[in-house]
């Protein structure tokens, strides 16, 4: 077994919610060479300093996330893709300790797998910026404002994907113009959505 990380006790004792089915992912993912971690809040599980496995909980669920889990086989077709935007991530959802017990067998092995894929060195082909849609709205504000293109255009790929999809998110036109008026100061200092 792997060495625990004494931040994440701290986390697991914090925890209100989950904290038997945390216990129990984290026994399992211990069983393997991984290197435990405090990453985001949550338990991540590295392979020389890459991520592999994360361990987090949600309202409805927890989850064992897979960096690379559009890599992996999935033979028991388990992973699911948290979000269509999501280009590489897959998590195993849980309800109870229960579930996760009873597929521990399964579990070492997609652990297994993706500590090999991580070994490989494989890459998940991401899209690029320009793959993805510029709603229209966004569109127009670019060509009247140069400064606001040349701004958008330092951003990280990640940040300008994380406009993208929050012009794009909005069904009415009306919406979209205002979600892009609302940001064109913060790209304007070269900041993401979230910063």
């Amino acid at each position: 077994m792997n060495t625990m990380n004494p931040k994440v006790d701290g986390l697991l004792r914090k925890a209100k919610k989950w904290q038997e089915e945390f216990k129990t992912l984290r026994e399992i993912v211990l069983g393997s060479p991984l290197t435990e971690e405090l990453k985001w809040g949550q338990a991540c599980y590295t392979l020389d300093g890459s991520n592999v496995v994360l361990i987090h909980g949600f309202k409805e669920y927890c989850a064992l996330l897979f960096f690379k889990g559009a890599l992996l086989k999935d033979p028991k077709g388990i992973l699911i893709q948290q979000t269509e935007n999501v280009q590489s991530a897959r998590q195993i959802r849980f309800t109870d300790v229960r579930e996760i017990s009873e597929m521990r067998p399964i579990l070492n092995a997609y652990i297994h797998e993706a500590i090999e894929v991580e070994k490989a060195g494989l890459k998940v082909k991401l899209k690029k910026t320009s793959d993805f849609n510029v709603p229209e709205e966004f569109k127009k504000k670019l060509d009247e404002n140069p400064a606001l293109k040349k701004a958008f255009a330092a951003l990280t790929p990640g940040r300008q994907r994380g406009y993208l999809f929050y012009f794009s998110a909005a069904k009415q036109s009306k919406t979209r113009e205002a979600r892009v008026e609302k940001c064109v100061p913060q790209i304007l200092k070269g900041k993401g959505l979230d910063d």
